[in-house]
């Protein structure tokens, strides 16, 4: 076996026995992904999307005042729910950032930004039955739809559909799309395509089945289409689910698959992943080979006390397993303080190191994000 080989080879074993642990042998342990983790949520415990993140539903704002932040300010009477009536709610988000980045051979940079300004709307046309959602990124620059969809679900909510444009069901729903992992399988919450999802929750399961354009939210160009299979398993204390997605183009044909889970001990809880995908190449209209690149993510998030959360993340790329030497790697520190409901302080720390001809591979970021959400 080459080094390489090898190389990967441990890196599957290792984030493996990650994820076999959370589904063996913790059972008796007492978004965010890491947030439904540490309580044993569903990701419809505290959103409206089955999947996790966006417009949060009155369980997710009452968990927002009265367990995410470390003190709550008494509004009295007047306590946010997300509800503008009966038959509408809104949210939204913005985070706005302090950067330092160091690239080798080139001089720092110093920057503010606006990373995003995002506004949620689902309006109840049949409260609890079918309502239109929408998820908007107003800002910065010109307002783009991320999500903007129908859906329906059944008396008991054990099933639904959503029609339009969404974000695909595959691994974790992290909120750092530049994540490895959501880098490879390129799905995450920056390229929603327009299809139709099916989504299974009944009981401990949640299962969702999507067919979408396979163009990232653009116009379809060809006839083939992008089929996503998710499936997750969620216990008190850890979780453990499968996805598969397969996009049939013209330009070239992708197949991913990934595991992912987490587990909570004590006051911390713990998310791996592994992406494993084949791109096939086309040239002249014919194949004439494929990439094989495999990606994974293991993180760790400690509970200080009440509105103090400390998350460190390994991250590995291989982005062609033929390749020698070319692999990546990305390891953050990052200190998230929430001291009081719907504002949060995040700063820390991201090094990336990977071939040494790519100057931006090896780069160092630091950070100070303030995140108003309601």
């Amino acid at each position: 076996m080459t080094t390489k080989a090898l190389r990967v080879a441990r890196l599957s074993i290792a984030f493996a026995i990650a994820i076999l642990s959370a589904a063996f042998f913790t059972g008796t342990a007492t978004a965010e992904p890491y947030l439904a983790v540490r309580e044993g949520f569903q990701c419809t415990q505290c959103h409206v999307n089955s999947t996790g993140g966006g417009l949060r539903n009155a369980f997710g704002n009452a968990y927002v005042q009265s367990q995410l932040a470390a003190t709550r300010i008494d509004t009295g009477e007047t306590v946010w729910t997300g509800s503008v009536g009966q038959m509408l709610a809104v949210g939204g988000d913005l985070r706005a950032d302090a950067i330092v980045t160091n690239v080798p051979n080139s001089p720092q940079t110093r920057a503010f930004e606006l990373e995003q300004t995002r506004l949620y709307l689902n309006f109840a046309v049949i409260p609890n039955r079918l309502s239109l959602y929408l998820d908007e990124l107003v800002a910065p620059g010109a307002a783009i739809n991320r999500e903007s969809y129908v859906r329906y679900q059944s008396s008991n909510h054990a099933w639904s559909m959503k029609a339009g444009q969404l974000y695909l069901p595959f691994g974790l729903r992290l909120q750092d799309n530049d994540a490895l992992v959501r880098q490879l399988s390129a799905i995450n919450m920056t390229t929603p395509d327009t299809g139709v999802e099916f989504s299974f929750d009944p009981g401990s399961w949640s299962t969702q089945f999507a067919i979408s354009n396979g163009s990232a939210g653009g116009p379809e160009t060809d006839t083939g289409k992008q089929v996503s299979l998710q499936s997750v398993y969620v216990q008190r204390s850890w979780r453990a689910g499968f996805a598969l997605n397969r996009n049939n183009s013209a330009s070239g044909d992708r197949n991913a698959m990934g595991v992912f889970g987490g587990f909570a001990t004590g006051p911390f809880a713990w998310l791996a992943e592994i992406d494993y995908v084949i791109d096939k190449i086309v040239a002249g209209g014919l194949a004439s080979g494929e990439r094989k690149q495999l990606a994974g993510l293991l993180e760790g998030n400690w509970l200080i006390r009440k509105g103090h959360n400390i998350k460190i993340t390994v991250e590995q790329l291989d982005p062609d397993r033929d390749v020698a030497h070319d692999a990546q790697s990305r390891f953050s520190a990052i200190y998230e303080y929430t001291p009081l409901q719907y504002l949060q302080l995040r700063g820390g720390i991201r090094y990336y190191n990977g071939i040494a001809q790519v100057a931006l591979q090896n780069r160092r970021v630091a950070f100070v994000e303030l995140h108003g959400f309601f």
